[in-house]
């Protein structure tokens, strides 16, 4: 679409309108996101991209993903105390001040979403401290992973659906293996 493309100059990608360049999604995300670029832009390999995607997925339902991989930034534009709507990024930054660090208007929060009840803002932990949590799969994969891949590969025929059935795929084989 108009805001959405990516093309390879010199080698690099350049891309607008997707997740690659934003840091308000995982590196995990940007990596998957930019193997799949590369393996359609450069190889015009459809398939590859989506065992890039597939490995992804076998390693973030195995709890093989390193925290530092699964961090999403976002600054905060405000006193905490003016948001009507408490995102993750804010929940993450009063927790920060819980541990006596103050948090000011420019300052990016840098946080995890991890395993639990409660809504996805009430499982934001701040990165610092969330040695001991586990990551939310689920979370990462839906919320993250499929929608970035989705946006490129449903010009090749794959829906949302599809994606999220390889995410099942994914467990479905990890079950077979234990039996």
């Amino acid at each position: 679409s108009k805001k959405r493309y990516a093309v390879i100059e010199d080698g690099e990608i350049i891309a607008k309108g997707l997740e690659l360049f934003r840091r308000d999604w995982a590196p995990i995300v940007k990596k998957t996101q930019e193997a799949v670029l590369m393996a359609i832009l450069r190889e015009g390999d459809s398939d590859k991209a989506i065992s890039e995607v597939k490995k992804v997925l076998k390693r973030l339902r195995k709890g093989e993903v390193e925290r530092k991989e699964l961090i999403i930034h976002t600054q905060i534009t405000k006193p905490l105390n003016q948001y009507k709507q408490v995102g993750p990024h804010v929940v993450a930054a009063q927790r920060i001040e819980e541990h006596g660090v103050k948090v000011s208007r420019g300052t990016i929060i840098q946080y995890i979403i991890v395993k639990g009840k409660g809504s996805i803002s009430q499982r934001a932990v701040p990165y610092d401290y969330s040695e001991g949590y586990e990551y939310d799969k689920d979370y990462y994969i839906n919320n993250q992973l499929i929608p970035a891949v989705e946006r490129i590969m449903y010009s090749f025929g794959y829906t949302k659906k599809d994606l999220q059935d390889m995410a099942v795929g994914e467990v479905q084989q990890s079950l077979d293996a234990l039996s």
